[in-house]
């Protein structure tokens, strides 16, 4: 898992960062090896990520000495939450920090984890692969 207070599967972080180098360079096929290369990543498995990156419909592989992977996509309508989904599942709305309940009667934290979930899941939402891409 990335580091941090969200936790975002090392798969989607490569699958995102995959679809920025395809994104930046829409003009040609990439292959696994070049990059897995650029992503300083094991080429086994980025291999996974590109194959359901691929069954998503993300992206198109060409097989043969000169394929490799493009985005089919538009990077403007590809969201940061469809591809978050695709590797770590539906975002869940948690309801509090700890494992379990402690709380007896109302959270101690207010709606503070409700209203920060909601900001969450609505920045995952507006976020698309096309303001990654520079």
């Amino acid at each position: 898992m990335s580091g941090g207070i969200l936790k975002i599967s090392d798969a989607a972080v490569i699958g995102v960062h995959a679809l920025m180098v395809l994104g930046k360079n829409t003009d040609e096929l990439i292959s696994v090896k070049d990059i897995a290369s650029e992503l300083n990543v094991s080429a086994n498995h980025l291999s996974k990520v590109m194959q359901r990156l691929n069954k998503a419909g993300f992206i198109d592989s060409i097989k043969g000495y000169k394929g490799g992977f493009r985005l089919i996509k538009d990077p403007k309508e590809v969201t940061f939450l469809e591809i978050y989904e695709l590797f770590d599942g539906k975002l869940k709305d948690a309801k509090c920090l700890l494992s379990e309940k402690r709380c007896t009667g109302e959270c101690a934290l207010g709606d503070f984890i409700p209203s920060t979930n909601a900001q969450i899941k609505e920045k995952f939402q507006k976020t698309t692969l096309s303001d990654f891409i520079r």
